[in-house]
């Protein structure tokens, strides 16, 4: 199947993203992909989904998600780690995620209370108080503010009020990137770093300490990755005998632009990559 592409970063609206899982779906069977991740921020409430409208079809779909976590480096900063073919149904993941969500629920107020304190009342709070199993996060209230005039672009939201040092600012709730790593492997996942063009992956103590908890991979192909750094990662992931993995992150559509799903070719050999480490691990 070496002709045929797959996209394993894609975000649902029970993150941030706007497509619904069977929307996303519908679109990567269009694109004829040969397979796809639902990979939503500490959530996993759009798996099932997926494999429901899937079924039936040639698409296959790997159970995802991209955890919140904080890299041990000086100062400490944001990393995301990428889990696939994770045990979803898991009860005690399910509990840790509980842990993510809540904090996130609480962290979602507290900016409501900051915009309130710089003069922005959002007169639609639903996105917050009908999140049912959705993760709330930024890019909601970048909406909200857009959608009742306050901004006219997500961009200005986070550069008036959303981003670090700006007036509603509240830090996220993390867990080190090496307990990320070690609660996806402890429900059968494939630990991969996302995006590390944005990550401190030229920390080698850093990363020899992810891959000592467990880490199998870097997501080289990505939307954002000059083609430098696409060969950079496919090389250090030889050196290291880590995978490469890849995927658009798609969000949904932005403006009048179609989603960006599988415009990142990335070649049906990575799923045969991870169904390698997945086994590797089972035997252990």
């Amino acid at each position: 199947m070496s002709e045929f592409y797959v996209d394993l970063h894609i975000h649902t609206h029970y993150s941030d993203g706007v497509l619904t899982p069977a929307e996303v779906v519908e679109r990567a069977k269009k694109l004829k992909l040969a397979a796809i991740s639902i990979t939503d921020h500490d959530s996993v409430e759009g798996i099932e989904e997926a494999v429901s409208a899937a079924a039936g079809t040639n698409l296959e779909v790997i159970a995802g998600i991209e955890l919140s976590s904080q890299a041990d480096t000086s100062p400490k900063s944001e990393m995301h780690i990428l889990g696939y073919y994770i045990n979803y149904k898991s009860e005690s993941f399910r509990a840790a995620l509980e842990v993510f969500k809540k904090a996130r629920l609480e962290r979602a107020y507290k900016i409501l209370e900051k915009l309130k304190e710089n003069g922005i009342v959002l007169k639609n709070e639903s996105f917050i108080t009908d999140n049912n199993k959705k993760s709330v996060g930024r890019l909601h209230f970048a909406k909200a503010l857009i959608e009742e005039g306050f901004v006219g672009s997500i961009q200005e939201a986070f550069q008036r009020y959303l981003a670090e040092g700006k007036p509603a600012y509240v830090p996220k709730f993390h867990i080190s990137a090496n307990d990320a790593v070690k609660l996806i492997k402890s429900v059968g996942g494939v630990a991969v770093m996302a995006h590390p063009y944005y990550a401190h992956y030229n920390d080698r103590a850093m990363l020899d300490a992810l891959i000592k908890s467990g880490l199998d991979g870097l997501e080289a192909w990505h939307i954002k990755h000059p083609e430098s750094a696409v060969k950079k990662f496919l090389s250090l992931t030889q050196e290291l005998g880590l995978i490469a993995t890849g995927g658009s992150d798609c969000h949904g559509p932005y403006k009048n632009e179609p989603p960006i799903i599988g415009r990142v070719k990335v070649p049906y050999s990575v799923i045969e990559n991870l169904e390698k480490a997945k086994e590797r691990q089972s035997v252990k």
